[in-house]
């Protein structure tokens, strides 16, 4: 049996919601565009490769050919993640991304009983890497709040950005969450703002009281654009030209120092280099990401308990994700490290 028409039928039942997921929700859209992805690749790599895909049921297979079906789909193991290294330059994260895709349809196959494909899915390895994000330090966000001749000096373009930017160090939100919060998510109690929102990739709930800037900031969206109660008060953007803004307004910040930037291919740390063969700067590397992050780390730092920092980041008690998201700045760790220092310089001791 041909593999990529199995394949499709994998990502025509997960789209339609005959595939759930195992708490009975739908598979999400952007899941669904990673089974494309990874079947674009899988047709790539047996045509270049000229390695065709299929499926034998294992059901009908004596040892021998059980014996030949293994070095098979090791051979494919071996070949494709060569292809994805070499042919496609991607990195850990991207092919243990892919090798899920592939191993979460095999598990289809046999679990919907559409074919025995056996258990040789299993030794295929999903690799992966830690990679660093950039994360604001509180006296850089401070300069983002303070400094009204840089605000004045901005474009009307990068002012909104500067505005996203600075709400979403505050409160955690992904992306995709604050482009989303309306006029109507904030609401008033006793004289103080909180921010209603619900995470669009967990479906979880958070309430966030708002310091008075951001009010300052929603405030200013809502009657600049005129705003109704259920419409986006920031404008809309798609995430690569925010990206791309981001990095505009945090080299006009001079935030310019060479920081570098390691990514991980099948298991060796290699130094990417930006254009002209020249190091990353801090300001290049500033992504949607640094909010959530900075937004964390800066409420760690500054003393908020964890627990309380986990509610308003919507992470549960046992997230590892929760502490991916954590980077304490170095000046933070050096003062830190010095009080250690101090304690056995005393005479005393």
């Amino acid at each position: 049996m041909e593999l990529i028409p199995l394949f499709q039928k994998f990502i025509k039942d997960a789209k339609s919601g005959k595939r759930r997921k195992a708490d009975g929700s739908k598979i999400k859209i952007a899941t669904v565009d990673n089974y494309t992805y990874t079947i674009q690749l899988l047709q790539e790599f047996e045509v270049l490769k000229k390695f065709p895909l299929r499926i034998r049921p294992v059901n009908k297979l004596d040892k021998r050919q059980l014996v030949v079906e293994r070095n098979y789909w090791r051979r494919f193991y071996k070949k494709f993640t060569s292809f994805l290294y070499q042919d496609k330059s991607c990195f850990d994260n991207y092919v243990g991304h892919v090798i899920k895709n592939i191993k979460t349809f095999f598990s289809y196959l046999n679990k919907e009983k559409i074919v025995n494909a056996g258990d040789f899915y299993r030794s295929f390895y999903a690799t992966s890497e830690e990679i660093p994000v950039i994360t604001l330090a509180p006296n850089q966000l401070k300069f983002l709040l303070n400094n009204d001749g840089f605000d004045k000096g901005l474009t009307p373009v990068l002012r909104n950005t500067k505005d996203i930017f600075v709400v979403g160090c505050t409160v955690a939100l992904r992306f995709s969450d604050l482009m989303l919060i309306r006029p109507i998510d904030i609401e008033e109690v006793n004289q103080a703002h909180y921010l209603i929102a619900k995470s669009v990739k967990t479906g979880i709930h958070t309430k966030v009281r708002l310091p008075e800037y951001v009010i300052n900031i929603f405030q200013r969206m809502i009657i600049s654009r005129k705003l109704k109660s259920a419409d986006a008060i920031f404008p809309p953007v798609c995430l690569a030209e925010f990206n791309k803004r981001l990095r505009e307004l945090g080299e006009l910040a001079g935030w310019v120092t060479e920081v570098g930037k390691k990514r991980k291919q099948a298991g060796q740390f290699r130094e990417q280099l930006k254009g002209e063969k020249r190091s990353y700067r801090f300001c290049d590397l500033l992504t949607s990401h640094t909010m959530r992050r900075s937004a964390i780390t800066t409420m760690l730092i500054l003393g908020v308990p964890e627990n309380v920092v986990r509610k308003i980041s919507g992470h549960t008690a046992n997230s590892k994700a929760f502490f991916r998201y954590v980077n304490y700045t170095q000046a933070y760790l050096d003062t830190e490290v010095d009080k250690v220092h101090r304690f056995f310089a005393i005479s005393e001791l």
